[in-house]
């Protein structure tokens, strides 16, 4: 009895599924700059991402993002912009493929009632936002986003405001991924509302890209 029940136990197992590997990794870094640092030189561009593979997307808002120092780190702060926004980034060679157990791993700050939420570009071009979000209660948290346990919604890429549900969008062919802060900033005095968004990781298949 001893034996079947251990057999039974050993070969009633699920196989082991491996997640995906790293495929990026996103460490923000201060853009160029003469003088004495200000706003106008903390605004976010293409210069500011430190991974030569990857290209930066800005929506609505994002044009006021700064790029920010805290604990070490670099980081992509919302407290400027006047509306609300979303920055993704785009692998030059691959598509994502974010089925299966694809994950997304990102250092975030929120203040007041702002979130952060996941933001997709299909191959097909539609902009999709996802109901999951993160709150941190002001301090800076490392989280994971799984991509099949939420709902996604069209987001409008000049305003950045929510439109229909998008039943089962097909995640195996992903232009852009990136972040959105669905609300604006509240400018520079103390602790307003605002976003944070460091370090990002995704852990992903490659799909090359057409040539």
């Amino acid at each position: 009895m001893m034996v079947a029940a251990f057999a039974g136990g050993v070969f009633g197992q699920e196989p082991a599924v491996l997640r995906p590997g790293l495929l990026f990794r996103e460490e923000w870094k201060q853009p160029p700059y003469t003088g004495e640092i200000n706003d106008e030189k903390r605004r976010l561009t293409q210069e500011a991402v430190s991974n030569p593979n990857l290209e930066l997307k800005m929506y609505a808002g994002a044009r006021d993002i700064s790029v920010s120092p805290h604990e070490g780190r670099m980081d992509l702060w919302t407290g400027l912009t006047p509306l609300p926004s979303a920055v993704t980034l785009r692998d030059r060679s691959n598509y994502f493929d974010l089925s299966g157990l694809a994950r997304l791993r990102w250092i975030t700050r929120t203040i007041s009632l702002h979130t952060v939420h996941p933001v997709l570009k299909l191959a097909d071009g539609t902009l999709l936002v996802g109901s999951h979000s993160d709150s941190t209660a002001e301090e800076f948290l490392q989280s994971e986003v799984a991509f099949q346990s939420q709902r996604w919604f069209k987001l409008d890429p000049e305003k950045v405001v929510i439109g229909v549900e998008v039943k089962n969008p097909d995640l195996s062919k992903v232009d852009e991924i990136g972040f959105a802060d669905l609300m604006p900033g509240g400018g520079h005095h103390g602790y307003v509302g605002a976003v944070n968004v460091s370090v990002i990781e995704l852990y992903a298949k490659a799909v090359p890209r057409a040539r």
